[in-house]
């Protein structure tokens, strides 16, 4: 079965930025990054697609979050810039067909990340 592993979370101010890393051991096609701040519903952050490297964000994150993906290397990234307060979330990794912005689909996940962003 597959193996997600996230890493790279941390404290950061508003307005830095972090790179999240998710290493998998295993078969995978799409991969996606989801979050989950405290008390709210897990959400969606951004999707790239196992081939062609279609990528897929959230409004929220556009212009300021970059997912790319090393098939080499079986590896995801997430580059985080700009970040703000609301950012904050645990942000976990997932694999699935093909890019939804439904968790449902998702198969596999990772055991997440903490990023916080906070002065």
């Amino acid at each position: 079965q597959v193996r997600l592993v996230e890493s790279g979370g941390g404290l950061v101010q508003p307005g830095g930025s972090l790179r999240l890393s998710c290493a998998a051991s295993g078969f995978t096609y799409a991969m996606g990054w989801f979050r989950q701040a405290p008390g709210k519903k897990r959400e969606g952050v951004a999707c790239i697609s196992s081939r062609e490297g279609t990528t897929y964000y959230r409004d929220s994150v556009k212009g300021r979050f970059a997912i790319s993906r090393d098939n080499a290397q079986n590896t995801i990234y997430l580059q985080m810039n700009s970040l703000k307060p609301e950012d904050t979330a645990v942000y976990y990794c997932a694999t699935t067909s093909v890019c939804t912005w439904y968790e449902e689909d998702y198969d596999y996940w990772g055991q997440g990340t903490q990023v916080t962003v906070s002065s």
